[in-house]
């Protein structure tokens, strides 16, 4: 009787732990390496738990200070990134990189600027974020809820690049490289090369399938995978999922983009239209979370984005 009550009041606990917005934080950190770590986040919707922290980032420790890819969703969101990352060091956060305009990459810049970080992005990843800014606060705020979204405001990189900025922070090399559209116009992936790590931003997701977007291209995602695969990284920190390697980077991104292609490529040829998307086998990427949710709307994109190539 007592150990019965004993289990009970422990899954009473533990239910409250995870609900409760005080709450425990649905974010846990990877190491990936020395002074290397991933920030994993939820796979499924940003909601007003994960505070629009929905995604994987990451960051370096150096001599210096942190250097974070990635500021999450909201102003909140950064807050509890930056307490994950002073459960693994006391340094504080002295850059930033967004790796591109996807709400998750840079809604938390202004919590980070605050604290003294620069904030550096591509020259077209800015412009996304531009273009979209308005459009994903409205969306956040439904999603995430005005209490969630409270504080954020729209702030931009100090320091743009064009295609390619190599900087050394502390003794460790980065090497941005924006290599989009992908994903986003702005995609950009971020490499170590001492350490063999790859920081691919959405250019790569494992374990749930990918979203092909209002602004995504499929075909540029394709050469923004292969480049990045052609640095062969030791890691891979993905923009959804843990940490991963080629192998299944290849499986969850690349693989299913080729395939979806080629399979509304064979539409196209035989002359079939946009009602005939459904047709599309996709029951090999079935594995991936929300499969169903997703192989809809990604092969409907496709098909708009391939009648005009």
């Amino acid at each position: 009787m007592i150990s019965g009550l004993v289990r009970k009041i422990l899954a009473v606990t533990l239910f409250f732990l995870s609900i409760s917005g005080g709450h425990a934080s649905p974010l846990s950190v990877q190491k990936v390496t020395d002074g290397v770590y991933a920030i994993v986040g939820e796979l499924a919707q940003r909601s007003s738990a994960n505070l629009g922290n929905n995604a994987t980032f990451g960051f370096v420790v150096t001599n210096e200070g942190v250097v974070l890819i990635d500021s999450g969703g909201s102003y909140k969101g950064a807050a509890r990134i930056d307490a994950a990352i002073h459960r693994v060091t006391k340094k504080p956060v002295v850059l930033v990189i967004n790796t591109g305009g996807q709400d998750q990459r840079w809604h938390g810049n202004d919590y980070f600027k605050r604290q003294g970080a620069k904030i550096i992005a591509a020259v077209a990843t800015v412009a996304d974020q531009k273009a979209r800014a308005g459009r994903q606060l409205e969306v956040l705020e439904n999603l995430v809820g005005k209490q969630g979204m409270a504080g954020t405001r729209e702030i931009y990189a100090d320091r743009t690049f064009q295609d390619k900025l190599d900087i050394t922070v502390g003794g460790v090399q980065f090497q941005l490289r924006q290599i989009g559209p992908a994903h986003t116009p702005g995609d950009t992936f971020v490499w170590l090369p001492q350490t063999k790590v790859v920081f691919s931003g959405d250019i790569v997701y494992v374990e749930r399938m990918l979203t092909v977007g209002s602004v995504s291209n499929s075909k540029g995602w394709i050469h923004a995978y292969e480049t990045l695969a052609a640095l062969q990284p030791a890691f891979i920190v993905p923009g959804h999922g843990h940490v991963t390697d080629l192998k299944q980077a290849r499986a969850d991104t690349y693989d299913y983009l080729v395939a979806l292609r080629l399979g509304v490529n064979d539409l196209l040829e035989s002359g079939a239209g946009l009602e005939s998307v459904s047709r599309i086998d996709q029951s090999r990427f079935r594995y991936l979370k929300f499969y169903n949710e997703l192989k809809g709307p990604n092969a409907h994109r496709v098909f708009r984005e391939m009648e005009w190539e």
